[in-house]
């Protein structure tokens, strides 16, 4: 174990005998993100990478092993996991940035804003990737919008400084603090000249400028877990090093939050939750709604709930419950509103603190993507139940898009060179299948983990699949879903909401 993870482990022993109480002993929250992150840390049986940090505080946290994003692009993620409303609901379909331009309904009531209106000190640090202003306010903010990603979200020593000065300034008042990182996204495509990972910013090295707090891990190919569904060759090992790296960054730069909690005399009274926005961005990872796109790291740390501590819970989770977790905490009712004059909103999600007390027997999760960038329209519904995940492909009859940071990197550019040359992929798809996809997915990852084998046409599974569809269903009635009638009719609101057939079977 570093230094650094062993300081702060240190303080997560004894922090509840001698840490100072903070100011009026007022609950507060710690959300941190990671950015395109997956299950690359001891905690999640990664034995490959070193995440000291990571491990520490999954020892005072609940484990999640079924956590899921409700949809695999990062703006969409973002929007929901801070509105707890999928992204069809809440308006941000794509990206927020440049062209793109996707942004939340200006009606939304998202988790900073009912926080600041119930008292609550609200603060951002790093990559925030949504919008409007008016739906997402910070009352602290260092973003993108008023700084360079690479420094708020990648250069951990100016991410602790920031985080400093906001618990500095905090009084007596409850605090909610969002830290998103912007590690381990690609860059590549942004600022190749860092590496495929920004593995070299802050390295040291000339040109890349120096992180002080950081002390950069090199993997080697040969080292890394290739999951099963990235391709086992030279070059996609030579990426995941790569990405190894950028997540040992941000593993040093939680390290180095926990420690700023913990000394401004926060640790007793802080809920801490880490996990990230997407998939990894790999194969079928971010943009697809398979598992491997949308299983995310969840640990929840509550101060309160030591009995829970390094427990792993097989609840089902979704990224969607972090709104109504976070306002649990904080003992803030949701409001009553409307979006364009339709029925009242109404969170679908949950709050997780049950399960910091009992392993509660949730088993469901939804999912919902409709674009990535805006060229990316394809449309996908899932939900999974137990061992069996559905999936809806609502418009299978064009190319599963790609975008263009992943088309660039080092493990797709071998896929399509390999195919085109002929030779072995060593993946468990071909690019032909992994662009033109069935209308209908069902896998059952009791006998099928690595979702290869398509059960929707199977007579066994009739039943089951025809429960599925219905549940996904009345899931995207209940939250407005403007695609529900996708792909074989129109959505009419008058005289009654209705689906209305366009007799379009091929």
């Amino acid at each position: 174990m570093g230094v650094l993870a062993q300081g702060w482990a240190l303080v997560l022993l004894l922090g509840f005998c001698s840490a100072r109480k903070a100011p009026g002993g007022s609950r507060n929250v710690l959300l941190i993100v990671a950015d395109d992150g997956g299950f690359e840390s001891g905690a999640y049986n990664n034995t490959a990478i070193n995440t000291p940090n990571l491990d520490a505080l999954a020892r005072r946290s609940l484990i999640f092993r079924n956590a899921f994003t409700s949809v695999s692009s990062c703006s969409p993620s973002r929007a929901s996991l801070l509105t707890g409303l999928p992204q069809h609901q809440n308006g941000m379909y794509g990206l927020h940035q440049d062209v793109h331009h996707f942004n939340s309904f200006d009606s939304v009531r998202s988790l900073p804003l009912l926080l600041s209106k119930a008292g609550i000190r609200t603060g951002i640090v790093g990559k925030k990737h949504v919008g409007p202003e008016a739906v997402y306010p910070f009352d602290f903010a260092y973003t993108e919008e008023n700084g360079s990603v690479l420094q708020v979200g990648r250069n951990i020593t100016r991410i602790k400084l920031l985080v400093r000065k906001f618990l500095r300034n905090q009084d007596e008042t409850p605090f909610f603090l969002y830290v998103a990182f912007h590690d381990p996204h690609r860059c590549g495509h942004s600022q190749p000249q860092y590496g495929a990972f920004c593995e070299k910013f802050g390295n040291g090295e000339t040109g890349m400028g120096w992180i002080p707090d950081w002390k950069p891990q090199h993997y080697s190919p040969d080292q890394v877990q290739v999951p099963y569904f990235v391709q086992d060759t030279p070059a996609a090992r030579s990426d995941l090093a790569a990405q190894y790296t950028t997540i040992g960054r941000m593993d040093q730069g939680i390290g180095l939050l926990l420690e700023e909690l913990h000394s401004a005399g926060f640790g007793n009274d802080t809920l801490v939750i880490y996990t990230s926005d997407n998939g990894i961005p790999f194969p079928s990872g971010r943009t697809n709604l398979y598992w491997s796109g949308t299983a995310e790291p969840l640990l929840i740390s509550s101060p309160e709930h030591p009995a829970r501590w390094g427990q792993v819970s097989k609840a089902y989770a979704s990224l969607l419950d972090i709104t109504p977790t976070i306002l649990d905490w904080f003992s803030v009712p949701y409001p009553i509103y409307s979006l364009f004059g339709k029925r009242r909103v109404q969170l679908t999600g949950k709050s997780l603190l049950p399960a910091l007390s009992s392993e509660p027997p949730w088993a469901t999760v939804f999912a919902s993507q409709s674009l990535h960038e805006v060229t990316m329209q394809y449309p996908m519904r899932a939900v999974q139940r137990g061992s069996l995940r559905f999936i809806h492909n609502l418009q299978n009859r064009v190319a599963f898009p790609i975008d263009q940071d992943f088309y660039v990197s080092p493990t797709f550019q071998d896929l399509l060179n390999r195919t085109q040359g002929g030779q072995p992929t060593h993946w468990n798809k071909t690019l032909h299948s992994y662009y033109y996809r069935e209308r209908w997915e069902l896998y059952d990852h009791s006998t099928d983990p690595t979702e290869s084998r398509n059960l929707a046409s199977d007579p066994r599974y009739a039943q089951a699949l025809q429960e599925l569809q219905g549940l996904l269903l009345k899931w995207q009635w209940e939250t407005d879903d403007p695609w529900v009638c996708v792909p074989d009719g129109v959505l009419e609101n008058k005289p009654t909401t209705q689906c209305r057939p366009l007799y379009n079977e091929p």
